[in-house]
């Protein structure tokens, strides 16, 4: 099987993008190196013809920073796939702001460089993240969705 690949939320400037950047890079670089690979939502919008192609050749998880999805929105308008299995639990486009939900404990706070509370939350979305990964990993096929653009929805708190 293709790496799973992992398109976070490139919100600049926003906390909650930067705590899904931060989560990307924990499965990425230390928890699952070898199963899966970082694609910069930037260069899915800017149209990179290797981003494209990874999306497209591999089953994507998506890390969405607000309501607008648009980690989600370009995998599946750049022809990618982001898995799922429609019987939940899981449902591999992921957002922060529900991660926060289940951890309210942990609020993030800063932008270029996360407060302890906002680290742990990249933390906590990460180990979540990997396991779907694990998931993906093991059940060779689960179904693939291209029109799965919702699901992000913070009510607009993306802070």
């Amino acid at each position: 099987m293709s790496k799973v690949v992992i398109v976070p939320c490139s919100g600049i400037g926003k906390s909650y993008g930067t705590v899904a950047r931060e989560g990307a890079y924990v499965v990425t670089e230390d928890l699952r190196p070898d199963t899966t690979q970082r694609v910069p939502l930037s260069l899915l919008v800017l149209g990179d013809e290797q981003a494209h192609a990874d999306v497209v050749g591999a089953p994507s998880i998506t890390i969405d920073g607000c309501k607008l999805a648009c980690a989600t929105k370009m995998v599946t308008e750049s022809g990618g796939t982001v898995a799922h299995d429609p019987s939940a639990p899981l449902r591999a486009s992921l957002a922060v702001l529900d991660v926060y939900r289940r951890h309210r404990d942990l609020k993030p706070a800063g932008i270029a460089e996360l407060n302890e509370g906002g680290q742990k939350l990249a933390q906590a979305l990460a180990e979540e993240v990997v396991t779907l990964v694990d998931a993906l990993s093991t059940a060779d096929s689960l179904p693939l969705s291209q029109n799965d653009g919702g699901g992000a929805g913070d009510g607009g708190q993306n802070a």
